[in-house]
């Protein structure tokens, strides 16, 4: 059975903040998960590896970024679309 997309993600955010991935809901914030920018940073590369793309992330304006951080349920969005897009 493949594991999905959310549940990578939230595994790979929960290794990032040390946490065990029951403590990743859709709804938290990296700030609130205790993740700091040099984590946010580590945790793209994850993302990128684990999935095989190039996610538009900025780390020197994350808040100008097409990729969208504000929660984990909008990473999880913004990396199946970079997966589709990636299949189109």
């Amino acid at each position: 059975m493949a594991i999905s997309v959310e549940d990578r993600v939230r595994a790979i955010i929960a290794e990032q903040a040390v946490l065990d991935i029951s403590e990743v809901m859709p709804d938290s914030t990296l700030h609130s998960l205790g993740i700091d920018s040099l984590g946010l940073v580590e945790a793209i590369f994850a993302i990128e590896e684990a999935f095989d793309v190039s996610v538009p992330f900025n780390a020197n304006a994350p808040e100008q970024s097409e990729f969208d951080i504000s929660s984990v349920a909008s990473i999880v969005r913004a990396v199946e679309g970079l997966i589709e897009a990636q299949a189109a």
